[in-house]
């Protein structure tokens, strides 16, 4: 026999296997688990850095969550929408990372319309054309990295990204064009007049909110429902089962980020209607954490609003607790939402994936007891030796 042939395989003593489905009150039971254990990490690290008694501190965090509701319900309807944006896309396995600069680049063409339609034009028509603008701009910016995978096969995820910074930069030059080269900052358009903004329904908060609660069902039809969403799941599995059944891949990514962009035209909209009425380069900034509630809302719209409320709560949250003890910076409130999050991602981790041990959990118990006894047996071994060595040494010295 050769030396290959009786070479022993060393086993992996762990196996990572998808499982085929979890029970919904296991799946709950570990999700309740990881929050809980957030909780316990998270009041143990406040007291130790902030020294005070974590049941205040909780306290503060709840307080956060309900001083504003309209504004948390605002913030949780744009987070929401900037999810509904990549949702399609994600779905077809399309990675755009653009929201963020084609919801820039929406609102600066509303803001465009709102300085430079003349006046004589009624205030409903303004409305009608920013929005139309926003949209189609929007869709531009979307469209033209999905050209390119499309007939060209590049990497959309790069190609997006790097979008990001030239809608930053042409919203630098506006401003500073709008200027006269003076600031960077427009400040607020038509603030006096309040010529071009959204009507109000009550407050200013409730039209973006029903306008996100409209485009959540559309999405979540249109994916569920629609032709056009079947054909994008296909092409999400499997590009080439795609092209074999018919579909013509290249124009349905092309027609989903279109879809994509529109959405996006729409929150640009919104942002410069009905919520900051001005833009710069730090209007649209929830693109990234977007994909995270969107990951977390397993790319289902109705799902997507209880993770987007649940981002929102807690960025709420630790930021009054920054305000009330103090903190200064958003160190402490970005720590304890990243330790939140840890656990959250991790449990879904053990929820989609099955952990064995190699021949069993028996066998590597003994396994791990065998080396655990090798490593004693050599620090006794090594213990024994230094000793030895010792005595050899003193010997020597009586000699001498």
């Amino acid at each position: 026999m050769t030396e290959s042939t009786t070479k022993k395989v060393k086993e992996p003593l762990f196996h990572i296997t998808k499982r085929a489905s979890m029970p919904f009150w296991k799946a709950a039971g570990i999700r309740v688990l990881s929050v809980l254990a957030a909780v316990i990490i998270c009041s143990v690290m406040s007291t130790i850095l902030i020294g005070r008694n974590p049941f205040a501190i909780f306290g503060t965090f709840v307080k956060g969550i309900f001083i504003d509701p309209w504004t948390l319900l605002q913030d949780t309807a744009l987070l929401l929408a900037f999810g509904l944006a990549i949702v399609p896309a994600f779905r077809m396995k399309y990675w755009n990372m653009g929201a963020n600069g084609q919801v820039l680049m929406g609102c600066l063409a509303a803001i465009y319309c709102m300085i430079n339609v003349p006046d004589k034009v009624p205030g409903g028509v303004v409305i009608i054309i920013m929005l139309l603008a926003a949209i189609a701009v929007s869709v531009l910016w979307a469209v033209i990295p999905a050209i390119f995978k499309a007939l060209f096969n590049t990497n959309e995820t790069l190609f997006t990204l790097m979008m990001n910074y030239i809608a930053a930069g042409l919203v630098n030059h506006f401003c500073y064009k709008q200027t006269k080269y003076q600031k960077i900052n427009i400040g607020i358009v038509n603030l006096m007049s309040k010529r071009a903004w959204l009507p109000q329904l009550g407050n200013k908060y409730l039209l973006p909110i029903l306008i996100v609660a409209l485009m959540t069902a559309f999405v979540f039809v249109y994916m569920k429902y629609s032709k056009h969403g079947y054909e994008i799941a296909v092409v999400g599995e499997s590009a080439n089962t795609a092209k074999y059944v018919g579909i013509n891949v290249k124009k349905v990514i092309i027609r989903t980020l279109v879809l994509s962009g529109a959405i996006c035209g729409v929150i640009g909209f919104l942002y410069a209607g009905a919520i900051s009425h001005t833009v710069s380069e730090k209007t649209a900034t929830l693109g990234f954490t977007a994909i995270l509630i969107a990951w977390l809302g397993k790319f289902n719209p109705l799902i997507m609003i209880g993770t987007a409320l649940f981002v929102v709560v807690m960025q709420a949250g630790t930021g009054q607790i920054n305000t009330d003890f103090s903190l200064g910076s958003t160190d402490f409130s970005n720590m304890i939402i990243g330790i939140v999050f840890f656990f959250v991602i991790g449990c879904e981790f053990f929820i989609t994936y099955s952990i064995k041990a190699a021949g069993g959990w028996k066998e590597f118990t003994a396994k791990a007891g065998k080396i655990f006894k090798r490593k004693k047996t050599a620090e006794t071994a090594q213990g024994a030796g230094e000793a030895a060595n010792e005595t050899d040494r003193q010997t020597e010295d009586e000699k001498k």
